[in-house]
């Protein structure tokens, strides 16, 4: 049987090739600088987040760890590179592969139609977020329709409200920032919280919210992207990433690693590794 690295790499070869027809008919000119970099040194720097636990976040020693991180370090391995990774944050991540401090970025980035002209979003998409609540497990909510007339906490300004507020008549108590709006659920000024499902989970493996969950199915999925520099999107390493990700969803490793990092199993993943599996099995 074929080790996942060998499937990468099997998988990112064809990728590859495809790939460099099509540049070659469009009369495209890949100069493969970020790939060709990557390989002389032996090294891929990878920027992670590091302060959004279980995707990525620091342990006791001080490294990174997470599930992005280790996303990271099989991207390394299929191209035979060691990896460094760097933390990034949401209001730097694109800046850091634009200027080349990093050579590719996997942080919890939406795939947008804005972001992605300024780097190389890869397809497929490899994780989502959406919108959910969390809530003390005693209040027992199961379905979306058990929020209805109920005080649900929010975030002043974000989208969540309006939608679960019109689609199943929760009754929004907003809040300047997401930590008031957390306290105030402690406070049992409302029954819910509702925010991204990603930052929640955040929370609960924290360890701050034992008694809490996040008890629905997530709604308004939201696709993450990993990213390369643009002009290598659609050149060597963007698509050599394209095969990385398409084999990780295929293969099941994607939702390996969300059960290793403990977060609540999502359809989207799900849903990829259905889409995506061997016909012939």
């Amino acid at each position: 049987m074929q080790s996942i690295k060998a499937t990468i790499v099997s998988a990112a070869s064809a990728a590859l090739i495809l790939a460099s027809s099509a540049s070659l008919a469009a009369g495209m000119t890949c100069t493969n600088d970020t790939w060709n970099k990557v390989m002389k040194r032996g090294k891929m720097v990878v920027g992670v987040k590091a302060d959004y636990k279980p995707w990525g976040y620091r342990d006791t020693s001080g490294a990174i760890v997470g599930m992005e991180a280790d996303m990271a370090k099989m991207a390394a391995d299929a191209m035979g590179v060691e990896v460094e990774l760097v933390a990034v944050q949401s209001s730097n991540r694109m800046q850091f592969l634009e200027n080349g401090k990093i050579d590719l970025m996997i942080a919890t980035m939406s795939d947008r139609v804005d972001r992605r002209k300024l780097v190389g979003i890869t397809q497929p998409n490899y994780y989502t977020s959406g919108t959910n609540v969390m809530s003390p497990r005693g209040v027992g909510i199961k379905k979306w329709e058990d929020l209805r007339g109920k005080p649900v906490c929010g975030k002043q300004g974000a989208f969540y409200n309006k939608v679960v507020s019109d689609r199943y008549g929760a009754k929004i108590v907003a809040f300047t920032g997401n930590a008031e709006a957390k306290q105030a659920l402690r406070d049992k000024k409302c029954i819910a919280w509702v925010y991204d499902d990603s930052s929640i989970m955040s929370d609960l493996s924290s360890g701050n919210y034992d008694t809490y969950e996040m008890p629905l199915m997530s709604e308004d999925d939201n696709p993450w992207g990993l990213a390369v520099p643009l002009a290598e999107k659609d050149c060597i390493f963007g698509n050599f990433m394209s095969g990385l990700t398409y084999n990780m969803h295929q293969s099941g490793k994607l939702i390996e690693l969300e059960k290793k990092w403990g977060i609540q199993p999502t359809q989207y993943l799900k849903d990829q590794n259905k889409r995506f599996a061997d016909w012939i099995q």
